[in-house]
């Protein structure tokens, strides 16, 4: 396996950052470096992410004081990733860290690009009621995937994922796009259409270790970030990709 960069954007994810990052070298190549961008979190994130680098050398922080944001978080990861393939997922261990070995062995076995997915047999969504994680939340996911695949390819099935390796050939000819989830959708229709080889392994997603979550919990949340998704998703099906 090429070298590996991790990169982790975070806000307010002080109680899982450090175990997160913890579990996730190991399941990675020695050499693995880990970034974490934190839009200065008022939880204090970054400050235990700096004091863990007294003690892991390979783990870097970009403190963020004066942008926000989840694409440019992780469009500022990217840039300063040394790895020739980088990975990313959301950092609150509903994307269990022990799945990363299977994105990375897809990307050993020739893929351009691995997604984790939870619509794909073997993958799925673990419902805890009474948590943060809702059943609107799944049934809007489930709606929105069903619509794009509609739209963008049916032979594709998780396009919200969030969570993939990519070689970063892939990310140089397709640069992230977007200010939030929906950069995602972007992301991997322009490089399917570039004829990069996108895979997706099955995950099981579970519900946030700690904290809150970003996305909403109400069905009016989900309207007002699940529009930019659908706009986007016509938008490309309209857009010649070169």
């Amino acid at each position: 396996m090429k070298s590996v960069s991790v990169v982790f954007p975070t806000y307010n994810e002080k109680d899982n950052i450090g175990p997160l990052i913890r579990e996730v070298l190991l399941h990675t190549p020695p050499a693995t470096e880990v970034i974490v961008v934190d839009d200065d979190s008022p939880d204090g994130t970054w400050k235990i992410v700096e004091e863990m680098r007294a003690t892991l050398p390979r783990l870097r922080l970009i403190h963020r004081t004066t942008e926000r944001g989840l694409t440019s978080a992780l469009r500022a990861g990217i840039a300063a990733a040394e790895g020739e393939v980088v990975v990313w997922s959301d950092c609150d261990f509903s994307m269990p860290p022990a799945k990363v070995e299977d994105l990375l062995a897809a990307i050993a076995g020739g893929a351009d690009a691995a997604v984790g997915s939870r619509f794909v047999e073997g993958g799925g969504v673990r419902i805890i009621h009474g948590s943060g994680d809702t059943l609107m939340a799944y049934l809007m996911s489930r709606i929105l995937n069903g619509f794009i695949r509609w739209i963008l390819g049916r032979d594709f099935h998780d396009w919200t994922s969030g969570f993939i390796a990519a070689r970063r050939t892939v990310l140089r000819k397709v640069p992230l796009r977007g200010d939030y989830g929906e950069y995602f959708i972007d992301l991997v229709h322009r490089a399917r259409k570039l004829g990069f080889k996108v895979v997706e392994s099955p995950y099981l997603c579970v519900e946030r270790r700690s904290g809150t979550g970003k996305t909403g919990q109400k069905f009016g949340d989900f309207i007002r970030k699940g529009w930019k998704y659908v706009w986007l998703t016509v938008r490309l099906r309209l857009t010649r990709i070169r």
